[in-house]
């Protein structure tokens, strides 16, 4: 009997050291598997320097959710060749671009398409310091605007103010460049165009009241994509998978910045942490809402839009030829 109990013992921790080094050698081989994992090397180049249109970038590559998708992505600044023709060219795969660039790019056969609608609608608009008395686009007359010296501007400046019987003639234009706002409203103008979530929420941080006026509050055409996500038509011919992987890991950084504002905000921070930390935390806040809006999910464009703001630049001659709207933009890359 003791030595069946031996026997029995004995087998018993064969069987066990055996488990154990199967376990352990399959954890290694886990292990050696993820670390031999061949990633896929990408550039994104952005339209400017790094913000809050972008966190869901930045989101996606400091929680990994590139690295699971097989990609190792490289974010890049335009330089002055622009995100057009770097992704345009091949010397990018992806790129942050706006509806009205992508629309003339389209216009002078330039292969880029968009994939995704960072944001639903258009949170731009003409802002002016509170003491400007301008809260209306009839305030526009009489007053300076300063802008970077965009046809489109003047367009868009003429087509709001018609649509309240106000006279374009009576605005005076100045080209700022890059001027910052708060000091040109101070010194050389009276309003300018702004994106809200970052020259607003600076304003109110500042305790600086503005007026904002969107476009889109005047004509639903000027309710255009601004920004978007664009690839060329090379890599949706050849390697759309490595377009489905890109926007799959892209529209779950994009939900993270939708359900975690802080947090997200934060992430951005450690990637660039030059940007303002409180300008950046409050600007998410008012931003990650406003990524999905209304959209059944994150990214979604309609040919509508795309459709009324090319209507929109033909007739103020901003274009040269109608859009093919179909072949602009695609919804089939996202998740």
């Amino acid at each position: 009997m003791r030595e069946i109990k031996f026997f029995l013992a004995l087998m018993l921790t064969c069987a066990l050291l055996l488990l154990a080094a199967c376990g352990g050698q399959s954890g290694d081989q886990s292990a050696k598997n993820s670390e031999n994992r061949q990633l896929t090397d990408i550039k994104l180049v952005l339209d400017w320097s790094p913000n809050i249109n972008h966190t869901g970038l930045y989101v996606a590559r400091e929680k990994g959710y590139f690295e699971e998708e097989g990609l190792n992505v490289e974010i890049l600044l335009p330089g002055q060749s622009g995100a057009e023709q770097m992704v345009a060219s091949g010397n990018a795969e992806f790129g942050v671009s706006y509806q009205e660039s992508v629309t003339q790019a389209r216009i002078q056969s330039v292969p880029i398409v968009s994939i995704a609608a960072v944001i639903q609608h258009n949170t731009s608009g003409f802002a002016s310091p509170v003491e400007k008395g301008i809260k209306s686009p009839k305030d526009f007359e009489g007053k300076v605007y300063g802008g970077w010296g965009s046809p489109a501007e003047q367009a868009t400046i003429q087509s709001i103010m018609e649509s309240q019987n106000a006279d374009f003639s009576k605005v005076k234009i100045l080209n700022i460049g890059d001027t910052d706002f708060f000091t040109a409203v101070k010194r050389d103008i009276d309003f300018a165009w702004i994106f809200y979530g970052v020259t607003g929420i600076e304003a109110k941080l500042r305790n600086e009241p503005i007026n904002m006026i969107y476009v889109k509050d005047f004509s639903e055409k000027l309710d255009y994509y601004t920004p978007v996500l664009i690839t060329s038509e090379k890599m949706i011919a050849e390697k759309p998978e490595i377009v489905k992987a890109f926007m799959a890991a892209v529209a779950k950084g994009y939900q993270f910045a939708i359900d975690h504002p802080e947090e997200a905000a934060n992430l951005l921070l450690a990637a660039e942490p030059d940007l303002d930390k409180e300008l950046v935390i409050e600007g998410q806040k008012w931003l990650s809402p406003r990524y999905q809006d209304d959209a059944p999910r994150w990214g979604e464009q309609k040919r509508e839009v795309w459709q009324n703001y090319a209507d929109w630049m033909l007739e103020h001659q901003l274009l040269e030829k109608e859009l093919d709207v179909d072949s602009a933009f695609t919804n089939d890359f996202l998740p």
